[in-house]
């Protein structure tokens, strides 16, 4: 029997250091990326070209990009808020654009200055211009679950948000519970619905460990059929528009989950504990992820 393989996306790099209130130098940032290719991920969430004034731990993201090696397997990917981002991201190495679709629209305000059904819109123009410039392009639904403005979100917009942006037939479309309020029942449901109505296109998932329910909502998302899932190392991460949006889940603790249920993600847990610990001195404090601390099981 084949193997089950799932893709994990590491996001340190961009979501992970995005909240931190010390800014990283472009060197320790190119440094953490090569280590994340050393331990076998071979799609990692680089830069955000985004205002620096507004995001200044991402103002070096064109001088990151451009230092990274090329060739290696591995996709690089830029985050893009509007157009003018797409178009600076499209005039780097950068292989892959995120956009972003705001499903509420006190987020979508606070985030981009507009509102949700805009937000798609825009996400649909980065989708096309990033095709026609010859690289892939994905979108995320970010505040899928609930907005720390407007509370709980309308899955029937979500899934209606999906359809939209389906229509633009980005590379994927994924989910993100930006603000850790989703339960694995919530999950299972709204990927299911989201399904139905996006076609072919693959479906990937974004978790935050807010409430302690990241790694069970992860599972439920790859119950309901999603075999692509973001992750941070050492649990780093958060949302800058966000109240209290801590951090990702851990890429450490979820590989080791997929890892004892048999599935294969490519990639090599000592190393990965490596770079954790490497990264929480670099942080100067612990991070969440629990692998570490415990050490692997079997040893």
């Amino acid at each position: 029997m084949a193997i089950e393989k799932v893709e994990i996306v590491e996001v340190s790099p961009r979501d992970g250091l995005q909240n931190e209130p010390e800014i990283l130098s472009s060197v320790t940032k190119i440094a953490l990326i090569n280590r994340a290719i050393d331990c076998g991920f071979k799609r990692i969430e680089v830069a955000s070209f985004v205002n620096p004034r507004r995001v200044p731990q991402m103002a070096d993201a064109e001088a990151v990009v451009e230092a990274l090696p090329q060739d290696n397997g591995v996709t690089y990917i830029g985050l893009a808020l509007n157009e003018r981002g797409a178009e600076r991201a499209l005039h780097t190495n950068i292989h892959e654009v995120g956009a972003v679709v705001c499903a509420s629209d006190g987020f979508a305000m606070a985030n981009q200055g507009q509102t949700s059904a805009q937000s798609a819109d825009v996400a649909n123009n980065i989708v096309a211009m990033t095709k026609s410039a010859g690289k892939a392009a994905q979108i995320t639904i970010s505040t899928a679950f609930g907005c720390p403005f407007d509370g709980p979100t309308n899955q029937d917009w979500v899934v209606e948000l999906a359809a939209i942006v389906a229509q633009s037939k980005p590379r994927e479309i994924a989910l993100a519970d930006t603000i850790g309020v989703a339960t694995p029942f919530e999950v299972s449901a709204l990927f299911e619905k989201v399904r139905a109505v996006v076609g072919e296109i693959p479906l990937r998932a974004h978790f935050h460990n807010t409430r302690n329910t990241g790694i069970a909502n992860a599972y439920a998302a790859y119950q309901a059929g999603v075999r692509i899932i973001d992750a941070s190392l050492g649990g780093l991460g958060g949302c800058p528009f966000a109240p209290n949006a801590t951090g990702n889940i851990p890429t450490e603790d979820l590989v080791y989950m997929l890892s004892r249920e048999g599935i294969d993600t490519g990639i090599d847990i000592d190393r990965m504990i490596e770079t954790g610990l490497w990264l929480s001195e670099i942080m100067g404090r612990q991070l969440p992820a629990m692998l570490p601390r415990a050490g692997k099981f079997p040893a």
